[in-house]
């Protein structure tokens, strides 16, 4: 059977970052059909490949975020290795990168090089705090981008010190914004037969572009949002209960409708009448008020009689997943979120599905993660780029490790 066309299927893209931001951007475009080559140091790999738990000395993160790649391994400080790159990107279509501003340029594979050489390029290239401004040579992680973005200062009980988030949340949310300006760069190289451009794309920006309203609000009334545990400033009601399993469940009966159907549920007509309950702004000026309602009925009983009371009432309602909630959550299953697959070796391994879902040209996993320099000579012995085969989705060659 035919499979379904993939929309970024032909597009040929050239990854040169390492661990999370760039990669994550590689892998998104590749899950979706382009044929993604990750340049790789010859000593080690990517340091993706030992990061958290490894298997048979491989990380199982590797498996997520190098899937639907091929490996090619250089030494981009040697005049060889650069030459390569020169080679590749002259006939790419769109470059990612994600080292400190400037390191490229230090080996002449800057966007004015490459530019020149494939005028038709898009660059990605992400950075701690971007191509320019006083900050632009500093090393940045994602953790950085957090804090300096916004996010880190809000993510504590008040009074306590500030915890991070337990993701990379800077890294992937620089690389999802990365993704939508080379979709925008490609349209606009496409519908106006123009030139590609280079995409700046600092982390911090990235985090602050979710602030939602800290910025206008502090500059309107000087209010500096602060840290608010599992309640949500300015919306109520929206926090999470203990019930008397010990559990926690989330309700949001922040909607004007929904938070007279809460105050049903819970008994609570009193409240669902007061007039001055009726919108968000009358419920935060009594928020400790309503949250201790909630919270008392939701405290004498079981977090599974809480969600079916609530859900009954359609009322927002859940409880906090761990992972194995997750693997096992028939909601996930319905949606292939949890896709059974297997590495390079033919060991399974269940993995995350592919978001967005496309009705037409969805994504789908078409290689395992490679080996390191799996693809050196495919790539890099024929003239251009072997492309994916556009009947199999499968490489032209499968190049033992080099």
């Amino acid at each position: 059977m035919e499979p379904t066309p993939q929309a970024l299927q032909g597009l040929r893209v050239l990854e040169l970052g390492q661990l999370i931001a760039g990669p994550f951007a590689g892998k998104t475009l590749a899950d979706f059909g382009a044929d993604v080559v990750k340049i790789e140091p010859v000593q080690g790999g990517d340091p993706l490949r030992t990061w958290r738990l490894l298997r048979d000395g491989t990380s199982v993160w590797w498996e997520v975020q190098s899937r639907n790649k091929r490996s090619v391994a250089l030494d981009l400080r040697t005049a060889e290795g650069q030459a390569a790159v020169r080679a590749l990107a002259a006939e790419a279509d769109v470059l990612i990168e994600n080292f400190k501003p400037g390191t490229l340029e230090g080996w002449g594979l800057g966007w004015e090089a490459l530019h020149a050489l494939n005028p038709k390029l898009v660059m990605l290239r992400i950075s701690g705090f971007g191509q320019t401004g006083p900050d632009a040579g500093k090393p940045g992680f994602g953790v950085l981008g957090e804090a300096m973005g916004g996010l880190r200062h809000l993510t504590a009980e008040p009074g306590r010190v500030p915890v991070r988030v337990g993701v990379s949340l800077g890294d992937t949310l620089a690389a999802l914004h990365g993704v939508i300006g080379v979709l925008l760069a490609l349209r606009h190289r496409e519908v106006s037969g123009g030139e590609g451009q280079m995409i700046d794309v600092a982390l911090y920006e990235s985090v602050f572009n979710v602030m939602e309203s800290l910025l206008p609000e502090y500059d309107a009334f000087g209010a500096v949002r602060g840290p608010a545990g599992s309640a949500l400033p300015g919306i109520a009601p929206s926090n999470a209960y203990a019930c008397d399993d010990g559990a926690y469940v989330l309700v949001a009966g922040n909607g004007d409708g929904i938070f007279r159907r809460l105050m049903g549920a819970i008994g609570r007509a009193d409240l669902a009448s007061d007039p001055d309950l009726a919108r968000n702004d009358g419920r935060v000026a009594h928020v400790a008020e309503i949250d201790a309602a909630i919270g008392a009925w939701t405290a004498a009983r079981p977090i599974d009689e809480v969600i079916r009371g609530l859900e009954a009432a359609a009322v927002p309602v859940g409880r906090i997943y761990t992972v194995a909630d997750i693997a096992r959550d028939p909601q996930y299953l319905a949606r292939g979120m949890i896709v059974q697959t297997a590495d390079a070796d033919g060991r399974p391994l269940k993995v995350p599905g592919i978001v967005p879902k496309l009705s037409a040209t969805p994504g789908r996993l078409r290689l395992p993660a490679p080996r390191l320099g799996q693809h050196n000579a495919s790539v890099l012995g024929h003239a251009g780029w072997p492309v994916l085969g556009a009947s199999s989705g499968e490489a032209a060659n499968d190049d033992s490790a080099a």
